[in-house]
């Protein structure tokens, strides 16, 4: 019984406070690094809280953006349900990473910002990753999707070219070291191609009953 009504999309008792309590995790950790806890941020603070709320933010939009293919792979509907959470704790950690580059790193010198947004090319990719992302999390509740309709979802198509520009925007900082940004595109890869080719499958599948009915 309990099956059945988590495939129909009810999802587990305490699923939505664990799950939030757990994307809340790494903000703690950050925190508690930057009172000087588990090292503290080493001689240049600022240059490591930009690489961790970076990083998490980039694993955060992650998780959301595998919301839909893990639904898929379980049958679980209820997953779905917490896609909007995880959009939120995305957006929330991506905020939070261009906020210190803008208050800590820049002091809001809105030159500075200026001369990052337009000479600065993984600064411009980073910043358009998040104005999508803005944009989305702007219109995810309930009545912007009634208003929006159809539109509703090819506008949240979007979170996918966020989630290409911030990996541009990984690698056009990692210098050297490819390792980590390589690791998020062939996640990012596997996902879009996922999508594409589930899409592809349920568009063979609805002319297949098309051509049935009109037979």
């Amino acid at each position: 019984m309990a099956t059945t009504q988590r495939r129909r999309g009810q999802p587990p008792r305490g699923v939505w406070t664990g799950v939030l309590l757990l994307s809340l995790v790494p903000a703690v950790w950050i925190g508690l690094r930057a009172l000087g806890w588990f090292g503290g941020l080493g001689a240049n603070p600022i240059e490591q809280l930009l690489a961790l709320s970076g990083t998490h933010a980039m694993i955060a939009l992650l998780i959301a953006l595998a919301v839909t293919p893990l639904r898929q792979m379980t049958g679980l509907a209820w997953i779905t349900r917490l896609r909007r959470m995880l959009g939120l704790v995305a957006f929330g950690y991506v905020t939070a990473h261009a906020l210190t580059w803008l208050g800590l790193d820049l002091f809001f010198d809105w030159e500075l910002v200026l001369y990052d947004l337009t000479e600065r090319p993984f600064v411009m990719v980073g910043f358009a990753a998040w104005v999508i992302l803005l944009a989305l999390a702007v219109t995810s509740t309930d009545g912007a999707q009634r208003w929006l309709r159809k539109k509703w979802v090819w506008l949240h198509r979007g979170v996918y070219v966020a989630g290409v520009l911030a990996i541009l925007h990984f690698l056009w900082l990692a210098r050297a070291d490819y390792g980590e940004v390589a690791l998020y595109a062939a996640i990012l890869a596997f996902l879009l191609g996922w999508r594409a080719v589930h899409s592809w499958i349920s568009a063979r599948r609805v002319r297949a009953r098309r051509a049935a009915t009109a037979s």
